[in-house]
């Protein structure tokens, strides 16, 4: 299996000192507490997320502090971390430990605000493989792999069932998606078979199926392919069909929402939308099977973020913070973390059957087999990561506003790639 590929698994940040204090003031004002006396204090600082994930991360910091009685940790949330990052970097100043997403490590470890793991990060050999590879940058392992998603396919059993239709199986093809699509579409109920964001990361498992890539293995740009327009024709023949749609087609937000609430038979989503369904839709009767498979085969897109050390620290802070990461990712911290999860999957493999479990217990009386969530862990043995070179964001623009447009009937396949394969070429030439 090549490198880029995962084996079991997606900028700029803060506002400036003093705006990073204003953010935390506004997201997060922790009741006084006794151990911000202690003689070393790290800051944590990463993506707002649901009460749950956020009281599970208090529990494990919890224990941290419980372990090491040197240390205060303060996790501070935004909701658009990138961006609180990238001007806390700006101002030379920033929190001594912080997520970091593969999409980001390039351009962050170039801009060298994130230390050198390699050596310091406890048991490498034990997590997934293909997340070292991901987190390794010009050969030198960054971070330590936090928890990573898959994308896999949601489906609405009632409106299946509806429709006389089998529910997807493991062996489902694009033609199959296809024909359930048309099947399951009801122009008059306001239902559309499958829900396609109009986004690049959305779209890539259909490019690898169908043979193509956006590099090759000797790194040169290979977009232009006809694999790649077979491949994005066939995507966008669901929205100008009317047989799929971006979210907003049927009133949503994004796919998940679309999905929750009927109005799309199906959704391509990773495992983040567990919990939001078992919450924002309890009654929803739904399941969860593999990406369909292309002309070559299988392929779906992870998403995976890491545990990243400040560059700008030394001495007994720099040691209290690769302590605080490895707790969090070593084997004890990956199986307190399946134990709890509410959706990302555990970073190391022999987690994942505590995962299941936790699943388990957690869905008992809701419309959905924990065991269809086997998809999500299998989906990760052929899953590409979502990261590309640094500064490709221009090309991700240009790529989501060809396809929104390519969904209206206002652009082609080709059309689509030939002007982000231009801006891609832009970024390169402007890099050498």
């Amino acid at each position: 299996m090549r490198n880029n590929r995962l084996s079991l698994i997606l900028a700029l940040v803060l506002l400036a000192l003093p705006l990073f204090g204003s953010v935390v003031a506004q997201e997060a004002t922790p009741e006084p507490d006794e151990r911000a006396n202690r003689p070393i204090t790290l800051t944590l600082a990463g993506w707002s997320s649901s009460q749950q994930e956020d009281a599970a991360l208090s529990a494990q910091l919890d224990a941290f502090m419980d372990a090491n009685a040197d240390i205060y940790v303060q996790f501070v949330p935004s909701t658009d971390h990138p961006v609180t990052m990238q001007t806390a970097f700006a101002s030379g100043t920033y929190p001594e430990v912080f997520y970091v997403d593969s999409s980001r490590l390039p351009d962050w470890a170039t801009a060298g605000v994130v230390a050198i793991g390699d050596d310091l990060i406890d048991d490498p050999e034990g997590f997934y493989p293909s997340l070292l590879d991901i987190f390794t940058f010009e050969g030198d392992l960054y971070c330590a792999p936090k928890d990573f998603s898959t994308m896999a396919l949601q489906y609405n059993k009632d409106l299946f069932d509806a429709a006389g239709l089998e529910y997807p199986t493991a062996d489902w093809t694009w033609e199959d998606l296809r024909a359930a699509a048309e099947a399951l579409t009801d122009t008059e109920a306001g239902v559309i078979g499958l829900v396609t964001p109009p986004n690049l990361e959305r779209w890539l498992p259909f490019l690898y199926q169908n043979g193509g890539t956006i590099f090759d293995e000797e790194g040169n740009l290979a977009l232009d392919s006809e694999e790649a327009r077979e491949a994005l024709d066939f995507y966008m023949s669901f929205a100008r069909d009317g047989i799929g749609g971006t979210p907003s087609t049927v009133d949503a937000g994004w796919g998940g929402e679309a999905f929750g609430t009927g109005r799309a038979a199906m959704a391509m989503e990773g495992n983040w939308v567990i919990n939001f369904l078992l919450t924002t839709y309890p009654e929803l009767n739904w399941g969860v099977a593999e990406l369909p498979a292309g002309e070559m085969g299988k392929a779906t897109m992870a998403f995976t973020v890491c545990y990243g050390v400040a560059a700008n620290i030394e001495g007994e802070k720099e040691e209290a913070a690769w302590r605080l990461v490895n707790f969090l990712t070593n084997a004890e911290g990956s199986a307190a973390l399946a134990e709890v999860s509410f959706g990302p999957m555990p970073p190391r493999p022999d987690a994942m059957e505590a995962y299941l479990n936790n699943w388990m217990t957690r869905t008992e009386g809701a419309n959905v087999n924990p065991e269809d969530f086997n998809a999500f862990i299998t989906g990760a043995d052929y899953a590409y990561p979502w990261v590309l070179p640094v500064g490709f964001q221009p090309f991700i623009d240009e790529f989501n506003a060809g396809l929104q447009q390519g969904f209206e009937g206002q652009a082609t396949a080709d059309d689509i790639i030939l002007n982000a394969v231009s801006v891609a070429e832009e970024i390169l030439a402007e890099s050498e």
